[in-house]
């Protein structure tokens, strides 16, 4: 999918309690708007995927192989492939993100997406 993304028009999908998130797939990467709200529970978890987050809003502690970092609106982190990760909101207000994957993942289900020429 390539143009204007429309992120209104995807659906939410529940991840995990406290965790939800709206996929767009590329032909080589795979991008994702998530959102958690605060005091999720924590979701460990690896995968093959180069990842990169951008926080858009709220603040965000995000652990990579138990080295927790601290960010908020506008940081930038990367996580390597095969790493154990997961994110907590932290605050009273959600956190949005946007990760970036490649390879795409295709383990992550297409959400049907609206373009905008």
């Amino acid at each position: 999918m390539y143009g204007q993304i429309d992120w209104d028009s995807l659906e939410w999908e529940l991840v995990v309690e406290g965790i939800k998130r709206k996929v767009v797939h590329l032909n080589g990467a795979t991008v994702v708007l998530n959102k958690l709200d605060p005091g999720n529970e924590p979701f460990p978890h690896f995968h093959p995927h180069e990842q990169v987050s951008y926080i858009v809003e709220g603040r965000l502690d995000f652990t990579i192989d138990g080295q927790t970092h601290h960010l908020n609106p506008g940081d930038l982190l990367a996580v390597p492939p095969e790493s154990e990760h997961y994110a907590v909101a932290v605050g009273d207000t959600i956190c949005l993100n946007l990760d970036f994957f490649t390879p795409k993942r295709e383990d992550y289900v297409q959400s049907p997406a609206k373009t905008k020429s």
